[in-house]
């Protein structure tokens, strides 16, 4: 899908330069037979007082435009555009940082919580481990807990729970890369829609006769810029959002082997009551 909406993206830039660079040259052919006739009048033109612009100062001009501006001469929806761009980038930031905090080992696993349940089980005191996995939540305290709450009801059903409640925190750590997926997914679409405004912008100047070139060329860069942006926002997000799901899976995988090896006292372990 990623590849296609590439290839879309690339068909419509070449299209549009393939159109803005033949009235181009057709210009400069057009101005070559004409160069020797228009010299003798400009020639003329300081004796009259006139004043002359300096050669290539139009050039110049036209060329002292840059990314703000093509952001500000975007239009209203353009304008609305690039702040869903710049948005969808900020979100982007959040996710990354939120999971590079949330995803890690020593936070979903602590070890201070697996040597304070495992001393308590080779105890023998179940109400001691679930007291220590209220004192560290997260992910593995959750799915303790759960085994631990039904202890007196046997060994199948203290497994049922803990099944249950693994799922439902992998579900958790899974919730949080899915966004990070739909931002990856998002900015390239707001990237493709703001390169279809340019390319309507320019064909639009196109048919109007006389081309505006300063229009003409801001259209375009409108939609080189939001392909550019979409892209740079969305090749970091798949990419991080792959890596953070295969370390998910590998510490679940681990979550759930330490989870097994904790509990298998509890077919014969008995509730310290005092």
């Amino acid at each position: 899908m990623r590849m296609k909406k590439a290839v879309v993206c690339l068909l419509i830039v070449m299209a549009g330069w393939l159109v803005c660079g033949a009235p181009e040259a057709r210009a400069q052919e057009a101005a070559a037979p004409a160069a020797a006739p228009a010299a003798a009048p400009a020639a003329a033109a300081p004796a009259d007082g006139a004043i002359v612009p300096a050669e290539g100062e139009e050039e110049v001009n036209r060329g002292s435009g840059g990314f703000l501006s093509v952001v500000v001469g975007s239009g209203a929806l353009g304008i609305l555009l690039w702040i869903a761009l710049f948005g969808s980038g900020g979100a982007a930031v959040y996710f990354m940082v939120d999971c590079a905090i949330t995803i890690r080992a020593p936070r979903i696993m602590p070890q201070v919580l697996i040597d304070n349940v495992t001393q308590s089980m080779a105890e023998g005191d179940v109400l001691k481990a679930l007291q220590n996995c209220e004192n560290e939540p997260g992910p593995m305290a959750n799915i303790l807990t759960a085994g631990f709450s039904h202890v007196e009801e046997g060994y199948d059903v203290i497994q049922e729970a803990i099944s249950t409640a693994a799922d439902l925190e992998t579900e958790k750590i899974v919730q949080k890369l899915t966004w990070l997926s739909v931002v990856g997914n998002i900015a390239p679409m707001l990237g493709l829609l703001g390169t279809v405004q340019g390319m309507i912008g320019a064909f639009a100047n196109l048919a109007g006769g006389a081309p505006d070139v300063n229009l003409l060329a801001q259209n375009i860069s409108q939609a080189l810029y939001t392909t550019a942006v979409g892209l740079v926002i969305a090749v970091p997000c798949v990419a991080i959002y792959y890596t953070f799901r295969n370390s998910a899976n590998r510490i679940v995988l681990k979550m759930e082997a330490m989870t097994i090896e904790l509990i298998k006292d509890l077919r014969n372990v008995e509730v310290v009551t005092e």
